[in-house]
């Protein structure tokens, strides 16, 4: 009879996951502060990326050293964000988003990813005309559906969507997004997570062995280093 991991080897990957996450939490702290000064009052993305690392359990003292070394009070590394595109097979658009300290690193395990699956790199804006930003505010299974799509309209957001699955989420322009979700929270609603992403305006089916080379691909890429945010307008089949 097979053994499972052992709680050793399930913790050791467990921290290793937490311990990639902190990183990209970090360093998109960094590059917000960077970009938009290290006060988080009079920049919404480096508001965004503390509400994510707090709900993250990041520690105020690790968020407060990642803002002082993007603004230059302490010491620490450059960064730059840089975006790259492509297909996966079935035709499946990605856009892979970068934060980096080594671009040509970067480039290289992107496009190395993009060819173990059977899929290619292309152009700056080979893909980037099919995706919107959209503010979206994710609901779990079980969530009040009546209460969520009142308090949403009220707010002003765009759109409800119940998916099949039963999580819904609510939609929003990317400059109303901190008000909706701000005014949903007033209500008493707890979303499961709530960001601004790049999302696809129609999504591209796969099956069989194609859904299984683009959902290793997306995997993947998520898992490298100096890989932020991946978006896809793949429609996998439950379970791919």
């Amino acid at each position: 009879m097979g053994r499972g991991p052992s709680i050793e080897g399930r913790k050791n990957a467990e921290d290793a996951r937490r311990g990639r996450m902190f990183t990209k939490l970090s360093r998109e702290i960094s590059v917000a502060a960077r970009a938009g000064g290290g006060d988080p009052a009079g920049n919404p993305r480096l508001r965004s990326a503390i509400d994510k690392a707090l709900a993250a359990n990041m520690t105020k003292d690790t968020i407060e050293r990642a803002i002082k070394k993007a603004t230059g009070e302490l010491e620490g590394v450059t960064y730059e964000e840089v975006r790259y595109e492509g297909y996966a097979p079935g035709g499946v658009a990605v856009i892979v988003d970068c934060v980096t300290d080594n671009r040509q690193r970067a480039v290289a395990d992107v496009r190395h990813a993009f060819g173990k699956f059977g899929g290619n790199m292309g152009t700056e804006g080979s893909v980037a005309y099919l995706f919107k930003k959209r503010g979206v505010i994710a609901f779990g299974r079980g969530a009040d559906e009546d209460r969520i799509t009142d308090a949403a309209i009220e707010a002003g957001a765009e759109d409800v969507v119940a998916n099949p699955d039963g999580s819904i989420a609510v939609l929003t322009g990317p400059d109303s997004f901190e008000d909706v979700r701000d005014a949903i929270r007033s209500a008493g609603l707890q979303p499961a997570s709530a960001e601004v992403i790049l999302r696809a305006d129609n999504a591209i089916a796969v099956s069989g062995e194609q859904a299984e080379q683009v959902s290793g691909l997306l995997e993947w890429l998520e898992e490298l280093d100096d890989v932020q945010d991946v978006h896809s307008n793949a429609a996998l089949p439950d379970g791919a």
